[in-house]
């Protein structure tokens, strides 16, 4: 009998066991962490560009995607830190420093950028304005630049000024080395006020300035740069971007 008893005790709690046993393994397993963690690795960072300026931002007279913000998004699409980038330009040809202040008013950008840039104060020279208004524009413009980028001077870059002076139109000019003159005045304006503000100066002019010798750096209008030589910025452009915007 109580061999019999302890045969029905050791068969009880066997069939337990088991039937935990089994239960166990058909309770469903939690893998939503799991997969959130791998659908963040895998997410497209994107990135907001903001570029302020006038015709030389805009590319007056060469094609859509040969002025200078167009190719650089184009290359860094493709490079170390691709993405999708959003680029935001407020600019025109002819406007001074007066008429970019008005337009940013106007538009009023955010302040989460990851890049800035700003080149202005060819029609300021050009328009004869007086020197003065540049000397309290710009650094107002520099100032507007650092906010939109979060206040992280880091990440604003301000590039030179073309000389115009070597370009047919400009070589015609009775004024043509004034110009160059004038706008090394406006160059070194720029960077002092930029060096003091610790942001990135980038100095371009001297590319503008083979224009004469070799007029494939000068577009059809015989006035801007082309898209060759806005690829040339882009050259210099490029290693800055790559190590500011991330």
């Amino acid at each position: 009998m109580k061999a019999h008893f302890l045969i029905f005790i050791v068969l009880l709690f066997g069939c337990s066991s088991g039937n935990n046993s089994s239960n166990n393994s058909n309770n469903p397993v939690d893998y939503s962490e799991e997969t959130t963690s791998e659908n963040n690795s895998n997410t497209t960072p994107e990135y907001k560009l903001l570029f302020l300026g006038d015709s030389y931002t805009v590319g007056q007279s060469v094609c859509g995607t040969c002025n200078f913000p167009a190719q650089l998004i184009s290359r860094l699409e493709n490079s170390e830190i691709s993405g999708d980038y959003n680029k935001e330009v407020i600019a025109q040809t002819g406007w001074t420093t007066t008429n970019l202040l008005g337009a940013i008013s106007a538009q009023n950008p955010s302040n989460d950028h990851d890049l800035v840039t700003l080149l202005i104060g060819v029609n300021n020279q050009y328009q004869h304005k007086p020197f003065s208004i540049y000397e309290e524009e710009f650094p107002e413009l520099l100032d507007l630049a650092k906010g939109f980028a979060g206040g992280d001077a880091n990440k604003v870059i301000v590039i030179s000024i073309p000389d115009y002076a070597y370009t047919p139109y400009g070589e015609n000019n009775p004024d043509f080395e004034l110009i160059s003159q004038q706008i090394d005045q406006y160059n070194d304006f720029a960077q002092s006020i930029a060096e003091t503000n610790n942001v990135t100066f980038l100095y371009i002019t001297d590319i503008t300035r083979l224009g004469l010798e070799n007029p494939s750096l000068v577009a059809s209008d015989g006035l801007h740069p082309s898209g060759e030589a806005y690829s040339q910025f882009v050259d210099r452009l490029m290693p800055l971007a790559i190590e500011k915007i991330p």
